[in-house]
């Protein structure tokens, strides 16, 4: 690489709720780009410009060569691992991995990996939650059983009585068996420097959680029982660059300790919208540059939902666009649209309006700050003409929301077409 390119950060594996987030965080940053990488195929494949999907498993014996290989082709600076096992495992390597594993060292991987460790190693702390080496040894009900190497929650189930708790223990991989806490649950997103210094701790409600994943959260004001917890974290564990933990109330509304991760979480981009953006903050960091917080003081509410994505298998080059009711619609914008034209300019595919709109359409489309500058082509015509006529290209797609413009255009010319819902699709 030239002296002048772009730092390569790697997002490995790259197909998870938190890939997609170290993604959008870094997508735009000037010192950064951004690659993924996975074991098997996925979403991340449509969402990374720069991906591969390939690479061999972490408990294959070629992984650790095939990885480096990957990396040093490619040029790659920085890893983020986006899963705790992934985390560790790179971790382990040390000098082996040919690229700078961004995050924690060996040592807090491993403790965060497995929760049996980290409350042992926590157990003096009133903020550690109770645990039972048995369930024979179980002397307050009801507890909860979660596997050691779990995370989110997942997997995890409450147990009432011994008999059920006997059950779960038997199902349940190297399970921990800990004190039942009933109240709110909270993340809290956490920023490390180079120097263990603690920049950073935000805490997050998780006030619906599905999967392990916080489907609805909110910023929380940082109380003084989570800042001893993260500064007590902070100086036994020796995380740096992003991590978090979670907390959950007891019965008396005491704060415990749920886990702890050193990898990226998918809802830290809550912080994001604060102007905290703790991926790029732990790149800066992983180069050896001291870096400041800064955040706005404003509360943020997310809210996930699924959202389709699709992948149109047809090429194109030119973009018919009809105006009225595609491009303004309801006297605003098109915002979608826009955005679909303006990726296909920085794609270097030509955009052609054709339209039948009734008096200046120029002046129209600048009253709307539709620049007449975007398109390469623009057609003013009349009722008595045909949209067709002015379809010239064969690798070509149109855009009407009327259906009788697309009907004769498909007729006759035979390429796509597509009524205005459709424009999600084609992004």
């Amino acid at each position: 690489m030239t002296p002048h390119s772009k730092t390569r950060v790697l997002v490995f594996p790259g197909e998870a709720e938190n890939a997609f987030e170290l993604f959008q965080a870094l997508r735009y940053s000037t010192r950064f780009e951004v690659w993924g990488a996975s074991s098997r195929p996925g979403y991340g494949s449509w969402l990374f410009p720069r991906y591969r999907d390939d690479l061999p498993n972490i408990d294959e014996e070629n992984f650790l060569t095939e990885f480096n290989l990957f990396v040093q082709t490619h040029q790659i600076s920085l890893v983020f691992a986006t899963h705790d096992q992934v985390a560790l495992f790179l971790a382990e390597q040390g000098s082996a991995l040919k690229a700078t594993l961004v995050g924690s060292g060996v040592e807090c991987a491993r403790l965060c990996r497995d929760k049996s460790l980290l409350y042992a190693t926590l157990a003096e702390e009133a903020f550690c939650p109770r645990t039972y080496t048995h369930p024979q040894a179980v002397e307050q009900w009801p507890v909860f059983i979660k596997p050691s190497r779990g995370q989110g929650g997942v997997g995890g189930a409450r147990a009432n009585d011994l008999q059920t708790l006997l059950h779960l223990w038997s199902q349940t991989s190297e399970p921990v068996i800990s004190e039942y806490l009933p109240g709110e649950e909270f993340t809290i997103d956490c920023f490390s420097d180079r120097h263990g210094r603690l920049l950073f701790a935000g805490p997050r409600s998780r006030d619906v959680v599905k999967m392990g994943i916080a489907f609805e959260s909110h910023t929380v004001a940082l109380d003084a029982a989570t800042q001893h917890i993260a500064e007590i974290l902070n100086a036994k564990l020796k995380p740096r660059g992003l991590w978090f933990f979670q907390t959950k109330r007891s019965d008396t509304g005491a704060l415990k300790l749920l886990e702890v991760s050193c990898r990226a979480a998918g809802t830290m981009g809550v912080y994001r919208q604060q102007g905290v953006n703790l991926p790029l903050l732990a790149a800066y960091d992983a180069l050896g540059l001291d870096v400041r917080v800064m955040k706005n003081e404003f509360p943020v509410a997310l809210r996930r939902r699924l959202l389709s994505s699709y992948k149109i298998e047809h090429s194109f080059h030119t973009v018919y666009v009809d105006y009225d009711d595609t491009v303004i619609v309801d006297g605003e914008v098109n915002a979608a649209l826009m955005q679909f034209l303006y990726t296909c300019r920085n794609r270097k595919k030509k955009l052609v309006l054709i339209s039948r709109h009734a008096g200046d359409l120029k002046a129209h489309m600048r009253a709307f700050r539709v620049f007449p500058e975007l398109f390469d082509q623009i057609h003013h015509i009349a009722d008595t003409e045909k949209k067709s006529d002015y379809v010239t290209e064969s690798s070509a797609i149109l855009i009407d929301n009327l259906f009788v413009e697309r009907e004769e255009v498909l007729a006759r010319t035979r390429i796509p077409v597509f009524d205005v819902d459709a424009v999600e699709g084609l992004l």
